[in-house]
C-alpha cells in the first residue's frame, strides 16, 4: 500500500516514522521469506529423492502374462486347497506385499511368471506370479490385472497383491533412487486406491506376522521367504508415510 505524500512538503519526523516503519516491514517480509525456504529445504532433504510423489496413478506399462480359462481354474482350486475358496477372483486386497525378483531384469522376471508349469519350489499350479514388476531403472509393468489372484505369498495369496523389484537383495530397491521412487509412488497409489493402510504394506519376510495370514495346508503354515526383512521394510514404511496421507 502506498501511503499519501504530507501537504506542504510534509513533516519531517512523521517521513523519518514512516520511513522506518518501511524499512522494518522489509526486514520482517525478508525474515520469513527465509524461514519458509529453509523449511522446504529440510522438508525436501527428509522425504529423500522420491519426494513429490503423490496418491495419482504412476505411469504403468501394461505387459501381461497368459492368463487364461485354464489358469484361471488352476488358480481357483488352488485358493480352494488353501484358503477354502474355489475363486481365482482377487476382491477388495487388504495386503500389499513387496518382493525382490533375484533377476536382472523385469524380461527374466515375466518369463519366469509367463509359462503355466508347476513351480519350482512347491510343485503346484497355477504357476507363481506377481501383479507388478518395477525395474531398475524405474519403469512400472502390469503382470496381472488386479482383479485375479496370483501365487506370490503363501497364506496371503487370497487378499495380496504383489510387487516384484528387479534385483537381488532388498538394498539394491533401498539404495537406487529411480526404483525407489516408482516403486513407493505404485504402492501409494494401490494403497490409496484399495484404502490399505501402511502397516499393511509388507515385505515377503513379514507374512507370518500379518493379521491376514491364513493358510489351510498344515506344512505351508510357516512358510516364508527372506526377502524385504523387517528391518528393510521399517525404511520403507517410513519412506512411503512421507508421501503423506491418501
Amino acid at each position: 500500500m502506498q501511503l499519501p505524500a504530507a501537504a506542504g512538503g510534509g513533516n519531517p519526523g512523521r517521513r523519518g516514522s514512516i520511513a522506518a516503519v518501511r524499512a522494518g516491514l522489509r526486514v520482517a517480509i525478508c525474515s520469513l521469506l527465509a524461514l519458509l525456504a529453509a523449511g522446504a529445504a529440510v522438508a525436501s532433504a527428509g522425504a529423500g529423492p522420491w519426494a513429490g510423489a503423490s496418491a495419482a496413478r504412476p505411469p504403468i506399462v501394461k505387459w501381461l502374462i497368459p492368463f487364461g480359462p485354464k489358469r484361471k481354474h488352476e488358480m481357483a482350486a488352488y485358493s480352494e486347497r488353501h484358503y477354502g475358496e474355489h475363486t481365482w477372483r482377487l476382491v477388495h486386497p487388504r495386503v500389499i506385499v513387496e518382493h525382490m525378483s533375484e533377476a536382472s531384469s523385469a524380461e527374466a522376471v515375466r518369463n519366469t511368471f509367463a509359462p503355466d508349469v508347476p513351480d519350482v519350489e512347491l510343485h503346484e499350479l497355477p504357476n507363481v506370479c506377481s501383479h507388478f514388476v518395477v525395474a531398475a531403472s524405474g519403469r512400472i509393468f502390469e503382470l496381472v490385472n488386479l482383479r485375479t489372484r496370483c501365487r506370490h505369498t503363501v497364506g496371503l495369496n487370497w487378499t495380496a497383491i504383489g510387487i516384484e523389484h528387479v534385483g537381488y537383495a532388498d538394498s539394491d530397491a533401498l539404495g537406487n533412487p529411480a526404483q525407489m521412487r516408482a516403486s513407493l509412488r505404485l504402492t501409494q497409489w494401490l494403497r490409496c486406491k484399495f484404502q490399505i493402510e501402511v502397516k499393511n504394506v509388507i515385505g515377503h519376510n513379514e507374512s507370518l506376522s500379518s493379521p491376514y495370514h491364513r493358510e489351510d495346508v498344515p506344512s505351508l503354515r510357516d512358510q516364508t521367504h527372506g526377502d524385504w526383512r523387517h528391518s528393510s521394510m521399517r525404511i520403507y514404511r517410513k519412506r512411503l508415510r512421507a508421501l503423506g496421507p491418501c
